[in-house]
């Protein structure tokens, strides 16, 4: 069985893939991952992914401020992303990576939560889906997409909480992406969800080279490891492994308004 993926996180700016790139593509081709999306974390990073999607056919971009790095944004960082998105190129796809952690150790959660309301805005601005990043503040975010309206929604990455968190961004009409994590038996809490929650809601992803799966702790994680994801989600569910692979694709469509002939 040959299968079409999307690996809708992968933070392919960074090394391992940086000067490897073709090669990297190439083998996640070969795993059925055909297109790839990249998250920006800070400003500095922009252009870099901008040029990578430009430069390789099956790259996109997202363009956001993430924040794990909330010291480091400025004003000036986020009208670089205003004047970016305002003369946006076709290979953007959403605004990410954004969001809330109150896993960090100085979280200046209020400045977290200006920058994240600012970058909504832009989203709404340009009609782009989101890419949300979200530790510890599942319930926080929640209530920050309710009073944000966002025409076209987007997904909450790399999601480990519970049922009913996850119930709450479906109810508010976003994906969950899927991850490594489902890899690991000990992670029953979030395996169970994946498992229960409605397929038109999941999206695949690896947050590559982060989130090393099951059997490759220690190595960066590699965008083709989405077909892996894949095969542990399909073990959780009932459906057949066609049935939520189209299911996987069409709901990549819809969420980043990719093109059909994907």
């Amino acid at each position: 069985m040959s299968f079409h993926f999307v690996d809708t996180h992968c933070h392919f700016d960074f090394p391992p893939f940086t000067g490897a790139e073709a090669e990297s593509l190439r083998l996640a081709g070969q795993a059925g991952v055909r297109e790839i999306i990249v998250p920006a974390v800070t400003a500095d990073r922009f252009d870099g992914i901008l040029a990578l999607a430009k430069n390789f056919p099956p790259l996109y971009a997202a363009l956001g401020l993430h924040p794990l790095y909330i010291a480091r944004h400025s004003d000036n960082d986020l009208q670089q992303l205003d004047a970016l998105l305002s003369q946006r190129c076709p290979r953007v796809v959403a605004v990410g990576e954004i969001g809330l952690d109150l896993f960090m150790e100085t979280p200046m959660f209020e400045q977290q939560q200006r920058l994240l309301k600012a970058q909504f805005a832009l989203a709404k601005r340009e009609a782009l889906p989101v890419i949300l990043h979200s530790r510890r503040s599942h319930d926080q975010l929640a209530a920050m997409l309710r009073q944000a309206k966002l025409p076209a929604t987007g997904v909450v990455h790399g999601f480990a909480g519970s049922l009913s968190q996850a119930q709450a961004f479906i109810k508010l009409g976003f994906a969950i992406g899927v991850g490594g994590t489902i890899s690991y038996e000990r992670a029953q809490k979030t395996r169970q969800v994946m498992a229960q929650l409605p397929l038109s809601s999941l999206l695949l992803e690896t947050d590559a080279p982060d989130m090393p799966l099951q059997g490759f702790q220690g190595q960066p994680n590699r965008p083709e490891r989405a077909s892996t994801v894949f095969e542990v989600l399909y073990q959780l569910r009932s459906e057949t492994p066609q049935e939520i692979a189209d299911a996987l694709l069409a709901n990549t469509r819809r969420v980043f308004n990719l093109p059909s002939s994907l």
